[in-house]
């Protein structure tokens, strides 16, 4: 074989899709479609805004993991002792596990649908819980099989939204005026829009996929490049849900929606049971891919948090995995299945972001700010720049869901 031909293309990605399907999980779907049906299309340019700090720092994220001698959290135990290491590790697996009850609750909303027995839906729970965890353990090394599974989630997700959009042919006039943006639009749905786009934890994560597909320095620019379109993936996914929202259920009215299906079961007047069909294909495929991922970045950030091992062939991050996948689990299940109130968990996982995401993004943007770590691969003006906003953002999020969680628990 001539080892001068070029690298196929679909070589070439594969970690920055794994990104995007994490990213693009029932919150994101819930927070998108509720902000288009109540301000039709004039949050869209929040998603650019938020994709490019999100993009930003999956791109630190691929160099760190292409380029740096060692796992990230290893590199962090040499430069500033276990002690960070470990923090970074547990802060990342806590945030993983509390949303996980969520990516198993919007599992179990795809069915819901059209499955009114709970204990279906709670065995189906239980059943997908265990596919995921049989694939954590089935593979010898399990990154190939992620790769190929996100890819065709990924495409499902795409077709499946694409498709209704299309069916309510939005105005393309409306869709380009709301990437302006406009005065008084600074609100806590602004907040919330970011924070299911702009996700540190799993651009942090981006480096360890980089390596477990085997990329080296001599592939950063497949890194780059690969983290550039799961980004825009992600802002296509995005923007195709709030649109949709935007075109189908906008009324002027505020318009509140409990959980993802509220969006289906909203637009199946407009064009029938088969729209929302199409919907929970997206849905269970939003929800699965981020179920699977979501866990994986708790489980293998924790374990090189604590020196036990980084590679999907070593037993730790697969039963730091297998933690993670079983925490969320039960609280989903006792959430569909008893009707527990959900709201303890969500409140230490925005407790543990507070800490956790500026935390995350400080020790990232500083990692490949380094000379020692980079060499000549180091942070340039652009990334320092952009990546500090981003960080100065987190920051700004982190003391209002401080605030905001003092109020709730203080009332």
């Amino acid at each position: 074989m001539d080892a001068t031909l070029p690298t196929p293309w679909y070589k070439r990605i594969g970690p920055g899709l794994i990104t995007a399907c994490v990213v693009i999980g029932p919150g994101s779907i819930m927070t998108s479609s509720t902000v288009g049906a109540n301000n039709a299309y004039s949050m869209l340019w929040v998603v650019v805004v938020s994709v490019v700090f999100m993009m930003t720092y999956m791109l630190m994220g691929a160099k760190l993991g292409t380029v740096g001698k060692d796992a990230p959290c290893d590199l962090l135990r040499e430069k500033a002792g276990p002690g960070l290491a470990a923090l970074v590790g547990l802060c990342v697996f806590f945030i993983s596990a509390a949303f996980q009850s969520g990516n198993n609750i919007g599992v179990a909303a795809a069915f819901e649908t059209f499955i009114a027995d709970k204990r279906i839906v709670v065995g189906l729970i239980v059943l997908f819980n265990v596919i995921a965890i049989s694939f954590l353990f089935a593979f010898k090394n399990f990154y190939n099989a992620l790769e190929k599974l996100m890819m065709m989630f990924v495409g499902l997700m795409l077709v499946s939204f694409a498709i209704n959009l299309l069916r309510l042919q939005p105005s393309v006039t409306e869709m380009a005026k709301g990437f302006v943006p406009k005065s008084g639009q600074l609100g806590l749905e602004v907040l919330g829009l970011v924070g299911t786009t702009f996700v540190i934890s799993a651009a942090f994560y981006q480096a360890y996929l980089v390596r477990q597909k085997g990329w080296l320095v001599k592939d950063l620019a497949n890194g780059m490049i690969d983290a550039r379109i799961g980004s825009v993936i992600m802002a296509l996914i995005t923007i195709m849900l709030m649109s949709t929202a935007a075109a189908g259920l906008y009324t002027g009215a505020t318009i509140k929606l409990a959980n993802p299906v509220e969006v289906a079961t909203s637009l199946e007047p407009t064009f029938g049971t088969s729209g929302k069909l199409i919907f929970c294909i997206g849905l269970f495929s939003a929800a699965y891919s981020s179920f699977i991922v979501n866990s994986m970045i708790g489980g293998f950030i924790l374990a090189d948090g604590l020196n036990l091992g980084t590679k999907p062939t070593d037993l730790w991050p697969r039963l730091f995995t297998t933690l993670a996948l079983m925490t969320g689990m039960a609280v989903g299940i006792a959430v569909i299945g008893f009707g527990w109130d959900r709201t303890p968990t969500i409140i230490a996982a925005q407790a543990v972001t507070v800490v956790g995401a500026p935390l995350i993004a400080g020790v990232l943007l500083w990692l490949t700010s380094s000379k020692s770590v980079m060499g000549e691969h180091v942070n340039g003006p652009v990334a320092m720049t952009v990546g500090g906003a981003g960080f100065l953002m987190l920051l700004g999020m982190a003391y209002k869901t401080g605030l905001a969680l003092y109020e709730k628990l203080s009332g």
